[in-house]
């Protein structure tokens, strides 16, 4: 595990909030200006230069626009903030096809501040496959987390993405009851290929998990 300083971390974070809070990854320039709003005094060359460190330690990259992107590689120490959360097969993102598995393929090492008021325990991640989900984000072998589904609390899933379970296959799609009888679990996709799964009540369907993240899959190493 690599050590970081005070500096490294504390930037380390920062961003991390920053992507949490706007939902969008920033440039080094736009992250100085937020930090410097909160009143942390750092210059753009400072914050470049920990951006620098902290790119040759593998914990963030830069895309073609410039913007930081944190790698979950689980390459430095901060026990207080970081736990594991398992990675389970694939998970088709077309038709159920993959097969889903109970065996543990690894783990992403993932920041408590990226999962605010959710239970750790209950999180775990899928390797998507296809590209039946891409309009919201999800992408072929990107890393979906879940939080499991709670049945004896029965959670709405209305309208939600979940991950379900049909016939031992596993598939991300956003749930919907098109009936009483009927449950519909629909892409979102620019490929007009992808149709919905509808499966009747008395089938067999599982739903494992809501979906709460996605963490692109350029920016993971296991």
């Amino acid at each position: 595990m690599q050590r970081l300083t005070a500096k490294q971390q504390s930037t380390l974070e920062f961003l991390r909030e920053y992507i949490e809070e706007h939902k969008k990854n920033p440039t080094s320039y736009k992250l100085q200006k937020s930090m410097e709003a909160r009143g942390i005094g750092d210059s753009l060359k400072s914050v470049m230069q920990v951006i620098e460190s902290l790119e040759k330690k593998d914990l963030v990259k830069r895309d073609e626009n410039r913007k930081l992107y944190i790698v979950e590689n689980g390459n430095y120490a901060n026990l207080k903030n970081i736990f594991s959360v398992p990675v389970y097969g694939l998970a088709s993102c077309g038709e159920a096809l993959a097969y889903a598995e109970d065996n543990v393929d690894g783990f992403l090492q993932i920041s408590k501040s990226l999962f605010r008021g959710s239970d750790s325990a209950k999180l775990f991640a899928v390797k998507a496959l296809g590209d039946s989900m891409d309009k919201e984000n999800i992408n072929d072998g990107d890393y979906a987390i879940f939080e499991k589904y709670d049945y004896d609390k029965g959670e709405e899933l209305e309208g939600k993405i979940v991950v379900a379970v049909i016939n031992g296959m596993a598939t991300i799609k956003r749930y919907k009851k098109v009936s009483d009888e009927i449950i519909g679990l629909f892409p979102k996709s620019t490929n007009t290929v992808h149709q919905p799964i509808f499966i009747h009540n008395s089938d067999s369907i599982l739903v494992a998990g809501i979906f709460k993240k996605v963490l692109p899959v350029k920016y993971v190493s296991l």
